[in-house]
């Protein structure tokens, strides 16, 4: 099983609606997915639920049922980590579910990483809470979990980093996401070094991440369109992006000028696909599974279309790297 983290320090780039179309993409094409929700503003859990499922998942303060609830027992110092349950989506997909209440693991995994080079088992508990509740999580089949984090360098994602085994960068082209790339590479970079030399450390009988967050490349979002080509406003940033990918997160020098359309570290190129949002949030399902009794009429259809291929692309090449079949 290799677990794919979908990280930019910088917000409202589409992240989460990104991971959403991608797991069910995946699910869809014969992928054993598993969806795993460590925002602790659970944006991806209140897309894939229902209200009235959320409700039963969040009705007092203990949530056994989600991420919160599985790290309880180390948060009040009673024990280790438990178990959520998998909300079954399809035969193909799962979703450990998110909590608001995620947000008061942040001081003590804050407190764990130093102490983690003191030896303190204890520590290593917390650092790899993520990580152990992950492979916990996943079925004997489960092929591919991917991972949503929120938009920031806190210690509640470097613990969902360390247990990633590669990393795909959801950027906008505007002057913000570069900053965030500029921010985001050399912390991956120091939170790897760290990690590999606390690894030494590590007691033996404990499972432990290997921490490898390899960058695998980026996607663009919500890219304005006119006639099929980037307005003018955002084809200077869009003409940055492969340099500073390289420098800020791969710490390798850019060389000639590349052409992000060409750029091997570009993923996908994504639309924003603005008028077929609302109609999937309205349906509770991804927009390339809209249909025409959702009101996907006239040119909807073809949006709906050319979403789906757009998707399928981007989904084949994640797999590819993270060595996963697609098409079963």
């Amino acid at each position: 099983m290799k677990a794919v983290a979908f990280f930019n320090n910088k917000g409202g780039v589409g992240k989460t609606s990104l991971v959403y179309h991608l797991a069910w993409m995946f699910a869809e094409q014969g992928v054993k997915t598993l969806a795993i929700d460590l925002d602790p503003q659970a944006n991806l859990t209140a897309m894939f639920l229902a209200e009235e499922q959320l409700e039963s998942l969040w009705p007092d303060d203990d949530h056994p049922d989600t991420v919160y609830g599985a790290i309880r027992p180390i948060l009040r110092g009673l024990g280790d980590i438990a178990l959520p349950r998998v909300q079954s989506i399809t035969p193909n997909l799962g979703l450990v579910a998110g909590d608001l209440g995620l947000s008061r693991f942040e001081d003590k995994l804050s407190d764990a990483w130093p102490n983690c080079h003191n030896r303190d088992e204890s520590a290593f508990r917390i650092m790899t809470a993520f990580h152990r509740l992950i492979v916990g999580s996943a079925q004997d089949a489960t092929e591919l979990t991917l991972i949503d984090v929120g938009p920031n360098l806190g210690a509640i994602n470097r613990a969902a980093l360390i247990a990633s085994d590669q990393v795909v960068v959801p950027l906008a082209p505007d002057l913000f996401s570069l900053q965030g790339l500029k921010n985001l590479g050399p912390t991956l970079r120091e939170w790897r070094r760290i990690w590999a030399e606390l690894l030494q450390k590590a007691p033996t009988d404990l499972e432990m991440p290997k921490g490898k967050m390899e960058p695998v490349g980026y996607v663009v979002m919500q890219h304005g369109m006119r006639d099929s080509r980037p307005v003018k406003a955002y084809q200077r940033w869009l003409h940055r992006i492969p340099r500073v990918y390289r420098e800020a997160v791969l710490d390798e020098p850019a060389g000639p000028a590349l052409d992000v359309a060409t750029d091997p570290y570009n993923l996908a190129l994504l639309k924003h696909y603005r008028s077929l949002m609302p109609l999937a949030m309205d349906a509770n399902k991804p927009m390339f599974f809209l249909r025409t009794a959702d009101g996907a009429i006239g040119a909807h259809q073809e949006a709906v279309r050319s979403c789906y291929e757009d998707f399928e692309q981007l989904a084949k090449r994640i797999a590819a790297h993270a060595g996963v079949a697609m098409g079963g």
